[in-house]
């Protein structure tokens, strides 16, 4: 499970970049009943926070990276952002963007995995992440959709220090690797990897890409306002035998995420 606790290596924290800011904190209040709060002045509302029920849960920004698509960033916890650029680069990895201090916040830093995956690092100041997790309307999981999961494990396990445990999926469905923090026991799980072929990373022209999974009480009801605010599903909603009912989504700016009613919940 994803907490507050914010041991390294762990999600901290995600951000949306979308090219219209302002549809965007439509959509995601509609769908997972989150409020919006801009960070600056005026009509052109180019960045700010979500909050459920008061608690920060992640953030919105405009897209501005030319070429790039809507797509949700996760973050991870470092003690050293420096140290994990050098980190990845040795391993294979891309630095996007180097690491830069926002004011007292923290620091953080934007990387490519040696196949294109994109990734984040916090390195917390006076700002440690979200305020809630793993709680309806707040991110439950992350899950990275990959060509190569040997080729993924060897490098997150370098960089991040993770262990991984792999699962056979029902059906012959494939194999799905759990992921857990370094020095975290298995119920501190954050998330997990799967391997697909390139030619199904249609969202990606065939890269691997990150996506968040947010807890919610009602999958079906949550999808229902997917599809009624200009969002599509992928897949789903399913039952997952001893996970949940999920379902793939996208936004109506195709930007990927995962709803998920847990098991029990």
């Amino acid at each position: 499970m994803i907490t507050t606790e914010l041991a390294p290596g762990s999600p901290c924290w995600l951000d949306l970049g979308a090219p219209d800011v302002r549809a965007a904190a439509a959509f995601y209040s509609a769908v997972l009943g989150w409020e919006y709060e801009s960070m600056g002045d005026g009509e052109d509302m180019e960045g700010g926070m979500f909050r459920k029920d008061g608690k920060t849960v992640a953030g919105l920004g405009k897209l501005t990276e030319a070429g790039a698509r809507s797509a949700w960033m996760i973050y991870y916890t470092v003690t050293d952002a420096d140290a994990t650029t050098r980190a990845v680069e040795n391993a294979g990895g891309t630095v996007r963007v180097a690491p830069r201090d926002l004011d007292d916040w923290g620091r953080m830093a934007q990387y490519s995995d040696p196949l294109g995956g994109q990734f984040a690092v916090w390195q917390p100041g006076k700002n440690t992440g979200f305020d809630v997790a793993d709680q309806p309307g707040s991110l439950s999981w992350t899950e990275l959709y990959t060509s190569d999961a040997s080729a993924a494990k060897e490098f997150y396990g370098t960089v991040f220090g993770w262990r991984f445990s792999d699962m056979e999926l029902p059906g012959g469905g494939g194999t799905y690797s759990l992921i857990t923090p370094a020095g975290l026991p298995e119920e501190r799980m954050h998330g997990g990897l799967m391997e697909l072929p390139k030619n199904d990373l249609t969202l990606t022209n065939g890269r691997p890409y990150w996506h968040p999974v947010f807890a919610v009480a009602d999958c079906d009801a949550a999808v229902a306002k997917v599809t009624e605010n200009g969002g599509s599903v992928q897949m789903g909603p399913e039952d997952a035998e001893g996970v949940g009912r999920l379902a793939v989504c996208l936004d109506p700016s195709k930007a990927d995420f995962v709803v998920l009613t847990p098991s029990g919940g």
